[in-house]
């Protein structure tokens, strides 16, 4: 019996953590990356050479790498901020800017880097091109890149994206919708619901494949709320959201932490996205049609509250060996 085809997609920190676990379990892994970072190195780099941003990019290359943990340090590493023009970029990002452009593809850059640090698994951009996202909030107010969403005092009605060199609509990289009709399991996050999993979802063909596929669809539920995007959501909500961008309701299975996070671990200084505890509300969760399995999925590190990757992935890889499909 071959291993259950898995694909996980998002972005930012949240993603890596499940991906370092599912590396270690029997399964064939697919992870689909956001480009819509516009902020910090990821930003400088994609508007100086034109490619998609890499920093999500680079972290999921080491989370699915059994590379030594000095080759990871060395892709880690940050320039001081004395360094000038190099101030604040990792190395890793630089990398992966340099090889996207001597082959002309983010695509191909990464398809090289991972056949050199022996990646296990796949990884793909969810697309080649640098990519802006939009918000429009409920006062119809438009905001448009993703660093600059949480900025905005107001609630987010939808998201949608352009391609940033022509203001096109978005294109999947190659692979990428394939990957999507072909698993067996999608897992969507955890990570920022409106900046690390929506830019993915929105891309029309990717949307449109997660309607098609036959695959289980298993959202990892945010265990904080995030300023400037989520404020006062239930899991509930994130799961209304999410079904509300893809246009139906496609998500089978919710991943739900009950544990609860002490106080001292809201650390609004050490990381100010965060707010409080995400509520919940199993009612609206079985208005959404969902299975809900709640357990304790917390790790508290570094003074934050983050999900235990080795636990989600469990979840994930029981789900996974299951029989029973949606279609």
């Amino acid at each position: 019996m071959s291993n259950p085809k898995v694909v996980v997609i998002g972005g930012g920190t949240g993603i890596p953590v499940v991906l370092k676990a599912l590396r270690k379990e029997k399964v064939d892994l697919t992870a689909i990356v956001t480009v819509a970072d516009d902020g910090g190195s990821s930003g400088r780099i994609r508007s100086a050479v034109s490619i998609a941003p890499p920093g999500d990019l680079r972290n999921v290359l080491i989370a699915m790498s059994d590379m030594p943990k000095f080759y990871a340090d060395i892709l880690q590493y940050r320039f001081d901020k004395s360094d000038g023009e190099l101030a604040g970029h990792p190395l890793g990002n630089l990398i992966i800017a340099a090889i996207s452009e001597m082959q002309g593809s983010t695509y191909r850059a990464i398809q090289t880097l991972a056949q050199f640090f022996h990646v296990e698994g796949k990884i793909y951009p969810s697309s080649d091109a640098a990519l802006t996202l939009h918000a429009v909030f409920k006062d119809s107010h438009e905001v448009s890149g993703e660093s600059q969403i949480a900025g905005y005092k107001g609630l987010i009605d939808h998201v949608y994206l352009t391609q940033t060199v022509n203001g096109e609509s978005p294109i999947a990289s190659r692979n990428v919708v394939k990957s999507i009709m072909e698993a067996d399991t999608i897992v969507l996050g955890p990570g920022s619901l409106f900046t690390s999993i929506l830019p993915n979802i929105v891309i029309p063909e990717i949307c449109e494949a997660l309607w098609k596929t036959s695959a289980k669809i298993i959202y990892v539920c945010n265990i904080m709320t995030q300023r400037g995007e989520t404020e006062q959501f239930t899991d509930a909500d994130h799961v209304r959201v999410l079904n509300e961008h893809i246009g139906t309701k496609v998500i089978d299975t919710v991943l739900v932490n009950i544990q609860e996070v002490p106080e001292e671990y809201m650390n609004t200084n050490k990381f100010d996205e965060y707010l409080v505890q995400v509520d919940h509300d199993f009612a609206a969760l079985k208005a959404e049609e969902v299975n809900v399995i709640s357990n304790n999925f917390l790790e508290l590190r570094d003074g934050g509250a983050f999900h235990n990757g080795e636990a989600v992935a469990k979840e994930i890889v029981a789900i996974s060996q299951r029989q029973e499909f949606r279609h």
